[in-house]
């Protein structure tokens, strides 16, 4: 009989421990985020255990080019995304007639401009073919950075994201600016040396190796707008494990590892 009480204390111990189990399984809530390869998925790895330590299981999906994560999350099948600017964000919903939310400002990666041969400003020749992508949001953030380097001047007041090549009012090197190129490309053009000059949005260029800070000849300042954001549908930017995980990502010392990760060269927000 002592055996069988054992048993029986032994077996209910078990279901306990088993129906606790199935208790917390069940309290973890599911968050889909979609985001580019690098650096934000790669973020989103780092602060995947302690979101689970919070009851969210973060499920990333990553993306290579800037249309399908916003289609992805208009068309339901990820809870928000993590990828693009301000600027972009905005000329997306206005664009397609998305319904999205900006729910928090993380970083900024600043744009860089590379060259093969081109190692000073004052090295660039008059007719350098200067490659661009072909996101319009992109444009005046590119002619800025030439602007800031006193090689071109644009008409004054214009915001930096709605400025465009026929705003260049004075262009002494004659610069030609080429923005046919998908963004997803412009790291195959400058391998290929397919012009003088090539503006690379820095997750493609980490992703070939490149540092913002050490390979470029040009670089954004600090003080852009084009901040790197985390969206989601309007309905769910109340979202509690959406909130959870930009509150994790403004962490300090989740920031300080961003900062060590990339040499400093990305730059977080709060």
């Amino acid at each position: 009989m002592k055996k069988r009480g054992l048993f029986l204390l032994l077996l209910s111990g078990l279901l306990f421990v088993s129906a606790c189990g199935a208790k917390e399984e069940k309290a973890q809530s599911v968050l889909k985020i979609g985001a580019s390869p690098t650096p934000h998925a790669e973020i989103l790895e780092h602060i995947k255990p302690e979101l689970a330590e919070k009851g969210i299981d973060l499920e990333i999906v990553k993306f290579d080019d800037y249309i399908l994560p916003n289609k992805a999350l208009d068309d339901g099948e990820i809870d928000a995304n993590y990828f693009s600017t301000v600027p972009y964000f905005n000329l997306q919903k206005e664009e397609n007639g998305y319904d999205f939310e900006n729910v928090g400002a993380i970083h900024i990666e600043p744009m860089g401009i590379y060259s093969h041969d081109i190692t000073d400003i004052n090295q660039i020749p008059d007719g350098a073919k200067v490659i661009v992508s072909n996101i319009p949001s992109e444009w005046g953030r590119v002619l800025n950075i030439f602007v800031q380097n006193d090689l071109i001047k644009i008409k004054e007041g214009l915001a930096i994201d709605k400025a465009s090549f026929e705003d260049i009012i004075d262009n002494p090197k004659n610069l030609e600016f080429d923005h046919s190129m998908d963004p997803t490309l412009l790291t195959a053009a400058y391998e290929n040396k397919e012009g003088d000059l090539v503006a690379i949005n820095s997750n493609f260029a980490y992703e070939k190796g490149l540092n913002p800070t050490k390979d470029s000849l040009m670089i954004e300042n600090e003080d852009s707008p084009y901040v790197n954001i985390v969206a989601t549908n309007t309905k769910d930017k109340n979202n509690e494990a959406i909130k959870e995980l930009v509150s994790v990502l403004h962490e300090e010392d989740v920031q300080k590892w961003i900062e060590d990760e990339w040499g400093g060269s990305i730059v977080p927000v709060d």
